[in-house]
């Protein structure tokens, strides 16, 4: 395929989960052409705003907001506004679309991917969404029918799209969590993270935010002497929102060795490589990631997700014996004992481990790519 030089436009946002895809893609189109123009559209006030430009691409913001479901007086007035800051962006969208000149426009999800989308697709622009998680979102399900090509990471999305417009692509994810850990990096990552390689390692991971769930099962373990934990090292992201009651947590109970607890992970692909059991949330761009490296993983599905998509995400590995699952509401009794279990049973890992890979779709952003020339 010939990949000449093209006008894109990426729209969507939100979370992490939308943003990061959509700049892998971005980042393989330049790659591809590096003369290729991109224009991100995203939400204003979003965090696609600040974290878009910081990778080095442009982006126009839209007054896009969501309806709120839980009741309160500050979100009906925003609920109120919705349908004119619908019409705003819908009418803004059309002369971004008029004034880029895009060949194709791709979005990912999110607030700002629907008027972007909509207004391109009335326009006769060609389009790409991509579906990252294993039940497809609101605008992406109204969008299906109005774009040429829809790429998934999952099988079975046939109940959300026309079957024939599905590309199974896989979620595009960062070159550093695109495979197993070598044991050159797992004996960085033992460094990186003041590690003793003889014992086993558990790595506790709640999202960019930190989880309340997470971090509560781990106190409650704490709390309760740790028990069959020997020999157990733990590394504990609990978010930057709830570091300091952890630090005060961890202070009071100074008998407790081998948890370090930390606000943020920079070094994700050490912190995968180290661990021999992961406990993490399932978004989907964390679930993909988790597969690429081949990681035992425990899934305590997040409940406060729109259609509980973390839960589909997770069963999609769990059906295939790849991962196990504690739901939300059984993580304080249950989470830390199903983990050490785990991480007591080799071959079980092993096991885990092998069908976790078998799952990965690592070439996702150039299929999603070679979707986006095809239209072109």
């Amino acid at each position: 395929m010939e990949y000449k030089a093209i006008r894109v436009i990426i729209s969507g946002g939100g979370t992490g989960g939308h943003i990061f895809p959509a700049v892998s893609i971005a980042h393989k189109l330049k790659e591809l052409n590096p003369a290729t123009e991109i224009l991100f559209v995203g939400a204003d006030g979003k965090m696609e705003m600040e974290k878009v430009p910081a990778e080095g691409f442009e982006i126009v913001g839209l007054p896009m907001v969501g309806m709120q479901r839980r009741m309160s007086m500050k979100n009906l007035m925003n609920n109120l506004t919705v349908p004119f800051r619908v019409l705003d962006s819908l009418r803004r969208a059309k002369a971004i679309v008029r004034k880029f000149k895009p060949d194709v426009a791709v979005g990912v999800g999110g607030y700002a991917s629907a008027p972007l989308l909509w207004a391109a697709t009335s326009m006769k622009i060609p389009a790409v969404i991509q579906e990252q998680n294993g039940f497809a979102g609101l605008t992406n399900k109204l969008l299906g029918n109005r774009v040429q090509s829809i790429c998934v990471a999952y099988e079975g999305m046939e109940k959300f799209f026309p079957a024939d417009k599905i590309v199974l692509s896989g979620n595009p994810i960062r070159a550093a969590v695109s495979q197993p850990a070598t044991p050159q990096m797992k004996a960085e990552a033992m460094e990186h993270y003041h590690l003793d390689p003889a014992r086993k390692h558990i790595f506790v991971v709640g999202g960019s935010l930190g989880s309340g769930t997470l971090n509560n099962a781990m106190k409650h373990w704490i709390q309760d002497g740790c028990p069959d934990g020997e020999g157990v090292e733990v590394i504990w992201q609990c978010g930057k929102y709830y570091k300091k009651n952890v630090d005060a947590f961890m202070a009071a109970n100074p008998q407790v060795q081998g948890i370090t607890a930390y606000d943020f992970i920079g070094r994700m692909d050490l912190a995968y490589a180290a661990a021999d059991v992961v406990i993490s949330r399932s978004g989907a761009s964390t679930v993909s990631e988790l597969c690429a490296m081949g990681k035992a993983t425990v899934f305590v599905p997040s409940p406060n997700v729109a259609e509980d998509h973390q839960t589909h995400n997770a069963m999609a590995l769990v059906r295939k014996d790849a991962a196990l699952l504690v739901k939300d509401s059984d993580a304080l009794d249950e989470l830390m004992s199903t983990a050490l279990a785990l991480v007591k049973s080799p071959d079980r890992v092993a096991q885990l481990e092998k069908n976790a890979h078998a799952m990965a779709l690592t070439n996702a952003a150039q299929i999603i790519c070679d979707e986006v020339y095809k239209l072109v």
